[in-house]
């Protein structure tokens, strides 16, 4: 197999909150290169590499891959060790997205060009829209000049709208897809179902939290009543609120609060208020004890994509097998309101010299719904071997010919639950600001519901907190 030359440039753990996007499907990971050379990308496995670039490959055929997970450069180097006749090699820039690290640097990059320029580079969904539609998008090859057939690979793979409208730019060209599916579900304890409801079938759990928030929150009382929390923190409903709304935060080049966006200040304070939670924060030590079994209360369910049961959820479970800790007592189901988090999305420098080259490993990562594409070994954990990780992925036409079966679901299919999921989500109201407006947004919600300000000092100090930052109007 070919040399796989990695530079990394900033060493460092990837930030939990956003690798649900891009390492391990939302692997908590870290890009360090071992001792060994290798870099772990949070799964159990590594891709081979030096911590420098190796300056003795033919440029010309050298295919330079910026991303700030070591996945999806994994990937490529699978694609090369099984078509031996690609006759390319790849040089590797790493750059974790720890305190913003990757995004300048692959823009300076990107505007530089020349030799050391990237060909393929990543983006994840807190800004992926800079790439495909924003200030960084005019650097990005439309797939169809890569020479993909686009219209019909994006119909025989039946790939979900909402990542075809992220990865389309402003001339209605497709410049960027993903390989994940990150349709939301909503991710539920089976053994409390069954002290509360009596059951815990997903069609019938389906119908106690949902459709809609007024259903959730009856349901949020029945667990009341047994002495369970219906979700851990606010957080876990935020995703959802989110990725429904109509709009995004930016309109016109204007500051907007959607009304579902909004309501979240609402929704969170009933949550606190009515004790219907733990009242814990996200990818803190609290929300993973809830993963366990072991916080204040009991927690009914969590929010989220396939990446967060396998990546999140199944480590921090308490156990490896049935019976230990809370592995295997979960299962999904439709959730309230359909939403996605998270994704990474590939893309093509619009001045690379082997556009087709570049064109085929794009194309069987984001496209190819054989048994011999990046999805389908993706869905059925064959990548590197039998047994590996089972990951919802962007074709609905693979996850259909695949065994979505995991012990971690009491042996439910999680594909029957995520393929609909896809369909439910939307695209359109995400901007390139969403990873820095969002945190805003939800600290001054927190600050509300604490009783620290009534909600119209909140809605005040997070609209001039945009203002004081972002070149963004504020009305």
């Amino acid at each position: 197999m070919k040399k796989l030359a990695v530079s990394i440039l900033c060493a460092c753990m990837v930030s939990s909150m956003l690798i649900g996007c891009g390492g391990g499907s939302g692997s908590t990971a870290t890009n360090e290169v071992a001792d060994n050379g290798t870099a772990d990308n949070g799964n159990g496995e590594t891709a081979e590499g030096g911590s420098s670039k190796d300056s003795s490959k033919d440029s010309s055929k050298t295919i330079n891959v910026w991303a700030f997970t070591d996945e999806v450069p994994g990937m490529i180097e699978k694609y090369i060790e099984t078509h031996p006749d690609f006759g390319y090699d790849i040089n590797t820039t790493i750059i974790a997205t720890t305190d913003g690290a990757y995004q300048p640097a692959l823009d300076q990059a990107l505007a530089s060009g020349g030799a050391e320029a990237p060909d393929i580079y990543c983006a994840e969904a807190a800004f992926v829209l800079k790439y495909t539609q924003g200030d960084a998008s005019q650097y990005a090859m439309p797939y169809a000049d890569l020479g993909i057939d686009v219209d019909a690979a994006l119909e025989a793979a039946d790939i979900a709208q909402y990542t075809i409208d992220i990865g389309t730019n402003a001339e209605g060209s497709l410049v960027g897809l993903g390989y994940q599916a990150t349709g939301g579900a909503f991710i539920y304890r089976r053994s409390i179902a069954k002290d509360v409801w009596g059951t815990d079938d997903p069609a019938e759990i389906a119908g106690k939290v949902g459709p809609g928030w007024d259903q959730f929150f009856a349901a949020a009382e029945e667990l009341k009543a047994k002495g369970y929390g219906i979700v851990s923190g606010d957080g876990d409903i935020w995703h959802a609120v989110e990725n429904s709304s109509d709009a995004g935060w930016i309109v016109d080049g204007k500051l907007n609060i959607d009304p579902k966006r909004e309501e979240f200040l609402d929704l969170s304070k009933k949550l606190k208020d009515n004790g219907y939670h733990n009242d814990t924060q996200d990818w803190q030590d609290a929300w993973f004890a809830d993963m366990k079994g072991e916080g204040e209360k009991g927690i009914f369910g969590f929010f989220g994509p396939a990446w967060l049961i396998n990546y999140t959820m199944a480590p921090n479970c308490g156990g490896e097998a049935a019976g230990e800790g809370t592995y295997g007592d979960w299962a999904v189901c439709e959730p309230p309101i359909g939403f996605f988090w998270g994704g990474t999305w590939v893309l093509a420098n619009k001045n690379t010299e082997k556009a087709e080259a570049v064109g085929d490993v794009i194309e069987w990562i984001t496209l190819d719904c054989t048994e011999e594409g990046l999805q389908y070994k993706w869905a059925n954990g064959t990548l590197n071997g039998e047994g590996g990780t089972k990951d919802a992925v962007a074709s609905g036409t693979v996850m259909a010919l695949s065994d979505g079966s995991v012990d971690f679901l009491g042996g439910q299919n999680m594909f029957e639950a995520f393929v609909p999921a896809n369909q439910y989500a939307k695209g359109t109201n995400l901007t390139q600001y969403d990873e820095t407006i969002n945190t805003y947004w939800r600290d001054q919600v927190r600050e509300y519901t604490a009783g620290n300000k009534s909600r119209e000092q909140a809605i005040a100090d997070f609209k001039q907190q945009v203002a004081d930052n972002l070149d963004v109007i504020v009305e």
